[in-house]
């Protein structure tokens, strides 16, 4: 047995291998799920006196891909991370604000169901109560289509993470007019952990020349802004607890930054942050405390 054979048989019996499905992709290592995914979550129920009572609502974009392909080829089985899906949308009910769900084409929305807190009753209910949407949400590409010029029922749009968030939304042409008309006409954008890789789709051209909203040749609508994020140096770690089946094809806080955000943080240990309209989360950590930021901010710009 060589070296590597030895290594390799370390890493199974300390729970460090990731984990291969029946389809052949792979979650993450029992070691880090024990780690990076506890089953409770630290959701501390608060309770909002000014709740919102009018009609406009919140829009989730939420990824519809499942399958991150590594660097080595290894298929890592992802989506949008529950909690940090699940702990805000606890928040923005207690607040009094309704979630529309959105993917890019109206496909079901990809949960990272191995990352499910299965001992939160509160995580559960809310997740009960929005399976329907899950599974049949709206479609962003109908909504710029027929809806979005002349819509004014949202406040915000809200980007879970996963590194599902990775997967489609970031190159969606729909999705960049949706954030830079939501940044337009003054809505919040909320993203955590790997959600803000989404924002890159503001930055995309047209690949209409003839719609007015063309971005060729305009300034990132986030650049100057400061914000958290899941940050590289350890998605690049990742892989050696097993978390992730091999390196990511790519990185999307490096993108960011050479669009001129200034990401601030250097580790996932439940940051948030608030700049302007743009309120971010570094993790699931960040959860509970982004949502009860997200919550507050637009109870008081809006209550």
């Amino acid at each position: 047995m060589n070296i590597q054979d030895l290594l390799d048989k370390a890493k199974d019996t300390l729970g460090l291998e990731p984990q291969e499905t029946e389809s052949g992709a792979y979650i993450p290592s029992k070691s880090s799920l024990k780690i990076a995914a506890p089953n409770k979550t630290n959701y501390d129920n608060t309770e909002y006196d000014n709740r919102y009572t009018g009609n406009k609502k919140i829009m989730m974009v939420c990824t519809e891909q499942q399958y991150m392909t590594m660097e080595n080829g290894n298929k890592f089985d992802t989506g949008n991370h529950p909690v940090e899906m699940m702990v805000p949308l606890l928040h923005f009910k207690q607040a009094g604000f309704d979630v529309d769900v959105f993917t890019p084409t109206g496909d079901s929305v990809k949960v990272e169901q191995w990352a499910m807190p299965d001992k939160d009753e509160d995580v559960k209910a809310i997740y009960s109560e929005y399976e329907s949407k899950l599974n049949n949400p709206k479609s962003i590409a109908d909504f710029v289509k027929n809806d979005m010029a002349d819509s004014d029922e949202y406040v915000a749009i809200f980007i879970p993470g996963g590194h599902g968030a990775m997967l489609g939304l970031p190159e969606d042409y729909d999705l960049g007019e949706l954030l830079r008309w939501g940044h337009k006409n003054d809505l919040f954008t909320l993203a955590i952990c790997h959600g803000p890789a989404a924002l890159l789709a503001a930055n995309l051209e047209s690949p209409d020349s003839f719609k007015q909203d063309d971005n060729a040749n305009k300034d990132f609508i986030f650049k100057g802004y400061k914000m958290v994020a899941f940050p590289t140096v350890m998605d690049k770690q990742m892989p050696k607890i097993g978390y992730l089946p091999g390196p990511m094809p790519w990185y999307f806080a490096e993108k960011l930054e050479d669009l001129g955000v200034t990401i601030s943080n250097k580790l996932a240990s439940g940051q948030t942050h608030q700049d302007r309209k743009l309120i971010s989360g570094d993790g699931p950590l960040a959860a509970n405390d982004f949502g009860k930021m997200s919550a507050k901010a637009l109870l008081k710009e809006f209550s």
